[in-house]
């Protein structure tokens, strides 16, 4: 390949620039370069040339692309921060935020390896991918830069060369193709195909330089026949035509095993003409002149392909009988097809870009979706590689609606490029209203139809060998991790359940707060995924269980503490005889003149068997005999003191019941109708939900008289439909044991 004569005259540059952008602010671009020239000073490139000379070179080829300002700026610059104590801050300050970003992303990239470890490959890919969608011309000025060192890649050593060639074809051409950059893509192939396969490089060179005669005296008689009858129908048109790109021919050659001589289709015609009707119009001519090759027609103006590119295709048996291929587009399409997204970008100075162009790019925001839920490294570069690689196919949704998929994709990756729902229902697929199977690959104009089933057990693991998107690669594996995750987390809360119950304990009637603080206690952040644990064996249900028998203890101390400190019930006690008191319908034997209080702890009525304890300084506090708060106040049995119920004072009492039922629609109306039934003064209500397990939990705290109401209160309330369980709450059921 011949040596690419570099300029270096800034002003030559700024000349090219005002060619496609006459009101170019021309100071900027020469500040630009004068910080460039003195950050590179007395540097030289391995060519011994300074090393101004690469800057300005990138500069050049980002003109070629006639990108903005901006970017030509960013090119000049794109080396500094690494090769002097410049700083980023030091460019925005002197270039602004635009300017400042695309050097900092280029800088980034720079810095990245693409022939390490899979691992941090695929990190690093991700990387150029996130630096990518922040500002696409971070990715222009990168390939321009790679464009330039490749050019001038024979003054680094043999190994050297052979690593920056490689990654070039691993990583650097596929994004040109993917943007669409076709006149960046081939010369990168075609300077790496010299690098690494230098021999094979120049037999095939030498075999297109000896039919090149040929080939032109073909191509220049076809252009003149479509040009003289465009001409007689009014259609005005420019041509070209040139040979493929060595390494595609080369690639041809190596994996469908042919010899060069059996390539036909080494150089295509181009007609570019002026408008999209013109296109049609000359297609009906030149199929008039050369009978057209069955299903080889492509219309990709209609459809385009995934990197924007559109035009005409088509094969006609030329002369001599032999097969050409002939594109027709339009001039935008062309420059389009040579530039691909650069064509696109028109960033007005200080304004906004192309209002299509996040459009243009959805594709790269996919890319960055999906790769978040690859977490091998190899299936992310095998994936990313495809994604950036492949062919497409166009095919039809019922409606009508164009569905590009890469080629070789099947039913099962339509299903899911319509909606994850649809590929995880899909049980069949029609084709053309033909039944097919999932694994039949996908041709251009195929009408595909999705069967769903909602009964549907989901993907088959299969279905991974046979689809070929990304998208529904992931999708699968995703919906594999999340049944397992679910098997898990429900072997975990049954096996969770069993070690609780050899303590006398349950999950329904534990406490959502002593569980929750368990569970962040161990650091799992949420309960589903303390089972998930539990059910994988990463920890042991009698572990967890040991850390809800101390949560729970900890809690009813807390608990004895604070209700030690309150008073229920407060009321100075009226004579009744020398040697007695009452409260409410409490009567205190052998004092006088001192506060009472109802425990709250167990909140005791009328017909509970009752004991009183004197406080320090809050007078008695009246507990239920079965109190199990009474056994941390064992030590003082001395302060235990003998009172009664007087049941001559009838009075009101506060007592807390809980509730626990399968959650329904209009559970909470049934519940309060039988509390209505027995005329109690409903005090307070509340109402939790464990979504999990879809139960209600409900606390209600009214006022009754005795015990023997409330037995049959809740009794009744047990018989409402869902209710499994409803009790007294005291410390013996308040945290999950039963009474």
């Amino acid at each position: 390949m011949a040596r690419v004569s570099e300029k270096t005259d800034i002003d030559e540059l700024i000349e090219k620039i005002k060619e496609y952008h006459p009101a170019v602010e021309d100071s900027l671009i020469k500040k630009a370069y004068q910080m460039a020239q003195a950050c590179h000073l007395n540097q030289k490139r391995r060519s011994g040339e300074p090393y101004i000379a690469h800057p300005i070179g990138v500069a050049y080829i980002i003109a070629d692309m006639r990108l903005d300002t901006a970017s030509v700026i960013s090119a000049l610059l794109h080396d500094i921060i690494e090769d002097s104590s410049v700083t980023i801050e030091d460019v925005r300050e002197e270039f602004g935020d635009q300017i400042a970003t695309i050097v900092d992303g280029v800088t980034r990239i720079n810095r990245l390896s693409f022939r390490s470890d899979e691992e941090e490959q695929a990190e690093n890919l991700r990387k150029m991918l996130i630096a990518m969608a922040k500002d696409i011309r971070i990715i222009l000025v990168k390939l321009a830069d790679r464009l330039h060192n490749m050019r001038t890649l024979y003054h680094l050593h043999e190994e050297k060369r052979i690593t920056k060639a490689k990654e070039t074809l691993d990583v650097y051409a596929p994004l040109a193709h993917r943007l669409g950059m076709s006149q960046v893509k081939c010369e990168l192939e075609d300077l790496a195909f010299t690098t690494i396969y230098p021999k094979q490089y120049q037999e095939l060179n030498q075999l297109v330089y000896e039919t090149a005669g040929e080939r032109e005296e073909f191509i220049n008689r076809t252009i003149e026949r479509i040009e003289e009858e465009l001409t007689k129908v009014g259609i005005t048109a420019e041509f070209g035509g040139r040979a493929k790109h060595l390494y595609s021919i080369y690639q041809k050659m190596t994996k469908q095993g042919r010899e060069f001589k059996d390539i036909y289709d080494l150089v295509a015609v181009r007609v570019i003409v002026d408008t999209v009707k013109d296109c049609y119009g000359a297609l009906g001519i030149i199929h008039s002149i050369w009978k057209p090759v069955p299903g080889r027609f492509k219309d990709y103006i209609a459809n385009p392909k995934f990197n924007m590119y559109q035009s005409l295709h088509t094969t006609v048996i030329g002369f001599k009988g032999r097969p050409l291929e002939i594109q027709i587009r339009t001039h935008q399409m062309h420059r389009t097809s040579e530039y691909g997204i650069a064509a696109h970008w028109r960033y007005k100075e200080g304004g906004t870009g192309d209002e299509k162009f996040e459009e243009k790019l959805a594709w790269l925001r996919q890319i960055l979706e999906w790769q978040q839920e690859l977490s091998d490294p190899r299936e992310f570069m095998e994936s990313l590689k495809l994604d950036l690689f492949e062919d497409e196919v166009f095919v039809f949704t019922p409606k009508g609606k164009v569905i590009s998929l890469p080629m070789g994709s099947t039913p099962i990756d339509f299903a899911y490029e319509i909606h994850t729902d649809v590929g995880h229902g899909c049980v069949g697929a029609r084709v053309n209203n033909r039944i097919v199977p999932l694994e039949q690959h996908l041709r251009s104009g195929d009408i595909v139809e999705i069967i769903t089933s909602k009964s549907a057990a989901g993907p088959s693991r299969d279905w991974l060998s046979l689809v070929k998107t990304a998208r529904a690669r992931s999708k699968i594996k995703q919906w594999f991790s999340q049944e397992e995750k679910k098997l898990s987390q429900n072997v975990g809360r049954e096996m969770l359940q069993k070690a609780l119950r050899k303590h006398g304990l349950s999950l329904q009637t534990l406490s959502s707060e002593i569980l929750e603080k368990v569970t962040r206690s161990m650091h799992f952040g949420r309960v589903d995924k303390l089972y998930q644990n539990i059910g994988a064996n990463k920890i042991s249900p009698h572990q967890v269980c040991t850390r809800i028998i101390k949560e729970k203890n900890k809690l009813a101390e807390t608990y004895l503490e604070e209700i030690e400190e309150e008073l229920v019930t407060e009321e100075l006690v009226q004579p009744l005889a020398p040697r007695s008191r009452f409260t409410k319908g409490v009567r205190v034997k052998g004092l006088s003149e001192l506060l009472v209080k109802l425990a709250r702890c167990c909140n005791p009525v009328p017909g509970d068997d009752i004991v009183g304890y004197v406080t320090r300084g809050q007078g008695v506090s009246v507990h239920r005999t079965d109190c199990t708060n009474l056994v941390s106040l064992s030590n003082d049995s001395e302060r235990f003191i003998e009172v009664s119920w007087n049941p001559a004072q009838p009075s009101s009492f506060q007592v807390e019941i809980q509730v626990e039922a399968l959650d329904r629609t209009k559970l909470l109306r049934d519940i309060t109708t039988v509390l209505g039934e027995y005329n109690v003064n409903i005090v307070s209500a509340n109402v939790a939900l464990k979504e999990k397990e879809g139960i209600a939990i409900s606390r209600f705290v009214f006022e009754i008289g005795n015990l023997s109401l409330l037995n049959d209160i809740i009794s009744n309330i047990k018989r409402v439909d869902s209710v499994f369980d409803a009790y007294r709450v005291t410390p013996d059921r308040l945290y999950g044991k039963s009474a």
